[in-house]
């Protein structure tokens, strides 16, 4: 992997000194285990790994311990008691970071436990010429202005913008907003207290990967579900029958012998996607005593195995086919079988994986007596 090229030198404050009452955690959510991990030490470990020295984390009063076991073993890492509010909060990390080598600063909420690096990238560079930057989003539904549980009114989305954090701001700016900010009532977020003071808030593309942790349902790891099945099947090259591989007539001087057009490739895939949503096998679905099957193209096997996975509610994440035999050569039909298989099953030719190998003259492959296939197939739920 090429290296990534160094930012320019940034610190970082982490607010992390609300209650989170909204989560309906036992405790204050940016303590609470998110993804194998504290939420808050997966954002101080992003930053940390796109150079900031330091992060300051802004932590709750009389969490010392708590703070200092979740964020154990990093480096560059200050903490910093809170204020009443999020501004004073705030105003606590910049005083402990200032000083003559930190010209820009950037401001997070622990509750976005994702920092992209290219977010990071784009705020610092719009400090070149900006006195703040700030990521932010379209708003892409309808908004509706309300008066309690009726609609007043319709809001022009094309003006609006949802705002993210990281927020970027020259160091010595900031400070000198955030300190005119005193008495004054809570900011949503130091972009208001800069624009306050005068400044301006040059806006930066966001990132879906920042949303905001605030609810119960959002510690819930929803990842798809992945199943995976595989797939085995084999037949005799015979005299006088018509080659099926993969969905393909092909040309060659034998056949394979089946109760169907005995397409071993297709069969497999069959068998694996059956296998994943635990359907049987082929054998279950169009037994070879059932004389409607006799003789039948098996795209119909392989398409009604894909149906019985979008049944399960899953989709086609991967199916990678390998087919073993001597002859005919594989190679020049490789895409065309790809393209065959992704037809059938109605997904992109890109999940579908067609490989061949010999066995090297051994067995009943290797002496050009039959061809084998084997199939893995992986389903996702949707």
């Amino acid at each position: 992997m090429a290296d990534v090229a160094p930012l320019p030198p940034f610190a970082a404050i982490v607010v992390a000194a609300g209650a989170g009452l909204r989560a309906g955690q036992p405790l204050p959510k940016q303590f609470a285990p998110y993804r194998g991990k504290p939420l808050l030490r997966h954002s101080v470990e992003r930053l940390l790994a796109a150079g900031s020295d330091p992060v300051a984390v802004v932590i709750p009063l009389n969490a010392e311990t708590i703070a200092e076991e979740i964020l154990t073993g990093l480096e560059n890492v200050v903490l910093v008691t809170g204020g009443a509010t999020r501004q004073t909060s705030v105003m606590h990390g910049l005083l402990t970071i200032i000083g003559p080598d930190i010209e820009h600063v950037l401001i997070h909420d622990a509750a976005r436990p994702d920092v992209p690096r290219d977010v990071i990238e784009r705020l610092l560079g719009a400090l070149e010429t900006s006195e703040g930057a700030i990521p932010v989003l379209p708003v892409v539904d309808s908004i509706a202005v309300a008066q309690g549980d009726r609609m007043q009114g319709k809001a022009d989305r094309e003006t609006l913008r949802r705002v993210q954090t990281p927020q970027a701001f020259r160091m010595e700016t900031i400070l000198a907003a955030h300190e005119a900010w005193q008495g004054q009532p809570d900011a949503g977020d130091d972009a208001q207290v800069l624009m306050a003071n005068g400044g301006e808030v040059r806006f930066v593309a966001g990132d879906e990967r920042l949303k905001k942790i605030t609810f119960a349902e959002d510690f819930v790891d929803r990842l798809p579900l992945t199943r995976t099945g595989m797939g085995f099947d084999v037949h005799r090259l015979v005299e006088g029958e018509e080659l099926w591989l993969a969905g393909l007539k092909l040309d060659h001087d034998k056949g394979l012998s089946g109760h169907s057009d005995a397409d071993v490739a297709l069969h497999a895939i069959t068998d694996a996607l059956l296998g994943s949503v635990g359907a049987g096998d082929i054998g279950d679905h169009f037994p070879p005593s059932d004389p409607q099957w006799k003789g039948a193209s098996s795209d119909r096997f392989l398409a009604h195995a894909g149906g019985l996975v979008a049944e399960a509610g899953f989709a086609i994440a991967s199916i990678d086919l390998t087919i073993i035999c001597e002859a005919p050569k594989i190679g020049p039909h490789r895409d065309a079988m790809r393209n065959r298989i992704a037809d059938i099953l109605q997904c992109d030719p890109a999940r579908v994986s067609v490989k061949a190998t010999t066995t090297e003259r051994l067995g009943f492959t290797g002496r050009g007596e039959g061809i084998a296939a084997q199939a893995i197939a992986t389903v996702q739920s949707s």
